[in-house]
C-alpha cells in the first residue's frame, strides 16, 4: 500500500483545520443567540414578576438613587421658644385654620388631603390628626365654620369650593363627607383668601382682581362686590375691632376699626413699627387675640412685635425649608402656628406673656379695691411664672 506523499498530508491537515474552525464559529454564534433569547426571556420574565439579573438589578438601583436624591431633604429647626412641629402631610402644607372652640387645627397640603389636628395635644410626644382626602384635586385654602361642623376648602385645579361636613363618630373621631356638588366656577382671577361669616350662613371668596363675591351655604352667589379701584392683595372677614396692616415703605401700622362709621369717622393709626423685610419680598402677618403682639413673616423667618412699644422682641430665622406660606395665633394667643413646608411649627408667644406683665403692673397701681387686686396680681403672677418656665423672664 502506498502512502501519502507530504504535500497531500500538509493540504489535508488544513482542510480539517478549516473544518474545525468554521464549527467553532457555529457554535459561538449559537450561544450568542442563546444569551439574546436568555435576557430577552428575563426582561419579560421581569414584566410578569420575575426576578432580573444581577446586572438589570444594579441598573435599576442606580436609578431609584437618582430618584430618592431629587426628593426634598427634610428640613430641621430647633429653637428654645418651639413647643412643638406638626409631621404627617407628605405635601407642602399651604393654609390651615383654627376652630373658633379652640380644639382644632386644620391644614390642608398639595398631598391632596386635609388634616385635623387636636390642639390639646400640641404639648404633648404625639400628635393626633384625623384626614379628609380631596378627591381628584387639592386645597390651597382652607377654613373652619364658626359651628367647627364642617369646613370648607378652595381647590387648586377646580378653581371653586367644596364643602366638607364633620360627623362625630362612636370613638370619638370623625367622618368627613363632601357635599355633593362643588362651588360654580364664578372667579376669573385667581383667589387670595376665602372665609366664614360669625353667623355662618355667608362665605366669602376674594380674588386678585377687584372681585369680592358673597355665597350662601348652597353655592348661590348673593352679592358681587368690586372695589373698583387698584387690584386686591388681601381680604378677611373679622371678628374683632383691631387691623393691622405691612406696606412695602417697610413698616406695619395697627388700627382700631372700632369708630362710628355712622358719624363718618375713620379708623384711627394706634402704632407705628418698623419692618424692612416688608420691602424686598411679600410678607404674612398675625394679629394676636389681644392685639398685644404682631407677628410678621418674610421668607423663611419669622418676626414678634410688642404693639404697645412697637419693638421687636423675638426673631426665628429659617424656620421652615421653604417660604412662609400661613401664620395664626391660637384663640387663647399662647402659641403662634406656620407653615412654609411639610409641618407646621408651633411657638410660645413669650412677648404676649410680657405684655400681660407690663399691663397687670400699670393696672395694679391704679386699682381701687383689693378683689382687683388679688385678680391682678394673680393674672400677673401667672404669666411671670410662664416666662420662667420658658426661660424668658427678665430681671
Amino acid at each position: 500500500m502506498e502512502l501519502p506523499q507530504m504535500p497531500e498530508l500538509m493540504g489535508l491537515s488544513l482542510l480539517l483545520g478549516l473544518l474545525a474552525l468554521m464549527a467553532t464559529a457555529a457554535v459561538a454564534r449559537g450561544w450568542l443567540r442563546a444569551e439574546e433569547e436568555t435576557c430577552g426571556r428575563s426582561a419579560g420574565q421581569k414584566a410578569n414578576g420575575f426576578p432580573l439579573d444581577k446586572s438589570l438589578k444594579s441598573k435599576k438601583q442606580k436609578q431609584n438613587q437618582r430618584i430618592r436624591k431629587e426628593k426634598p431633604q427634610k428640613h430641621n429647626f430647633t429653637h428654645r421658644l418651639l413647643a412643638a412641629a406638626l409631621k404627617s402631610h407628605s405635601g407642602n402644607i399651604s393654609c390651615m385654620d383654627f376652630s373658633s372652640n379652640g380644639k382644632y387645627l386644620a391644614t390642608c397640603a398639595d398631598d391632596r388631603t386635609v388634616r385635623i389636628w387636636s390642639t390639646k395635644d400640641f404639648l404633648q410626644r404625639e400628635h393626633r390628626s384625623m384626614r379628609a382626602n380631596v378627591e381628584l384635586d387639592h386645597a390651597t385654602l382652607v377654613r373652619f365654620s364658626p359651628d367647627c361642623r364642617a369646613f370648607i376648602v378652595w381647590l387648586a385645579n377646580g378653581d371653586t369650593l367644596r364643602v366638607f361636613k364633620m360627623a362625630k363618630k362612636e370613638d370619638g373621631g370623625y367622618t368627613f363627607t363632601a357635599t355633593p356638588k362643588d362651588f360654580p366656577k364664578k372667579h376669573k382671577a385667581p383667589i387670595i383668601n376665602i372665609g366664614i361669616a360669625d353667623t355662618g350662613k355667608f362665605i366669602m371668596t376674594a380674588s386678585s382682581d377687584t372681585t369680592i363675591l358673597i355665597w350662601n351655604l348652597k353655592g348661590q352667589v348673593l352679592s358681587t362686590i368690586n372695589t373698583n379701584q387698584m387690584n386686591n392683595t388681601h381680604a378677611a372677614i373679622s371678628p374683632c375691632s383691631r387691623m393691622a396692616s405691612v406696606s412695602k415703605d417697610g413698616t406695619w401700622k395697627l388700627w382700631d376699626t372700632d369708630v362710628e362709621y355712622k358719624q363718618q369717622q375713620d379708623p384711627y393709626l394706634l402704632r407705628t413699627g418698623c419692618f424692612q423685610g416688608a420691602s424686598t419680598m411679600p410678607c404674612r402677618l398675625a394679629l394676636s387675640p389681644d392685639a398685644q403682639v404682631l407677628a410678621l413673616a418674610s421668607g423663611s423667618s419669622i418676626h414678634l412685635y410688642n404693639t404697645r412699644r412697637g419693638e421687636e422682641e423675638e426673631c426665628f430665622e429659617q424656620v421652615h425649608g421653604e417660604c412662609i406660606t400661613d401664620l395664626s395665633f391660637d384663640i387663647t394667643g399662647r402659641l403662634l402656628a406656620s407653615c412654609g413646608d411639610r409641618a407646621v411649627r408651633l411657638f410660645h408667644n413669650t412677648p404676649g406673656h410680657r405684655a400681660v406683665v407690663e399691663e397687670m403692673q400699670g393696672l395694679l397701681k391704679r386699682a381701687s379695691n383689693d378683689s382687683t387686686r388679688q385678680r391682678l396680681q394673680q393674672q400677673l403672677s401667672q404669666a411671670r411664672e410662664a416666662l420662667k418656665s420658658l426661660g424668658a423672664l427678665k430681671k
